[in-house]
């Protein structure tokens, strides 16, 4: 009886160990407790308006809900930043009479990261995805939102991944 007890009492000392160093998010210990999204412009060839903003608070909001770091606006310990430098829509995929039948949006995103407690995790690093719609669809008002909505996650969880995960 006496060595159940004991087999117990080290099973609950490794779970509740074990949850200060991992999360439900992945992360490890995370030796910050600030981090800063800096203004993501777009210096893309094809200009899309808002992406820039649109993208730069979906990263600064991916962070906030997985981690317990606290943005500021400067002087951050984690310093995400960059540029989005693609946004293309091309053909992909041909029919018989080689016309279009399907086209992708990529959007790539290049990503400066700076971690001022632990230089060697700094990088920077280009992050892209894409959205393929049919052809005959315009992308325009809820599905361009939509195909920006999905790239981004995509592209965020990555650079969260990258950066914090270190998956």
């Amino acid at each position: 009886m006496k060595k159940t007890h004991i087999l117990l009492l080290l099973v609950i000392l490794t779970i509740t160990s074990s949850c200060s160093v991992y999360n439900f998010t992945g992360t490890g210990k995370i030796d910050a407790k600030t981090y800063q999204v800096n203004f993501f412009q777009n210096n893309s060839d094809l200009i899309e308006p808002g992406i820039d903003r649109t993208f730069t608070l979906t990263l600064q909001d991916l962070i906030q809900n997985q981690t317990n770091l606290h943005l500021v606006k400067n002087s951050g310990d984690l310093t995400y930043e960059g540029e989005i430098i693609d946004y293309r829509i091309s053909p992909m995929t041909a029919t018989a009479d080689q016309k279009a039948a399907q086209n992708r949006l990529k959007i790539k995103v290049n990503v400066r990261f700076t971690n001022k407690n632990k230089e060697a995790d700094d990088f920077e690093k280009t992050f892209e995805f894409y959205y393929d719609f049919p052809a005959a669809q315009q992308l325009t008002g809820a599905t361009k939102d939509a195909a920006i909505k999905e790239i981004f996650e995509r592209i965020t969880q990555d650079i969260f991944n990258e950066s914090l995960a270190k998956w």
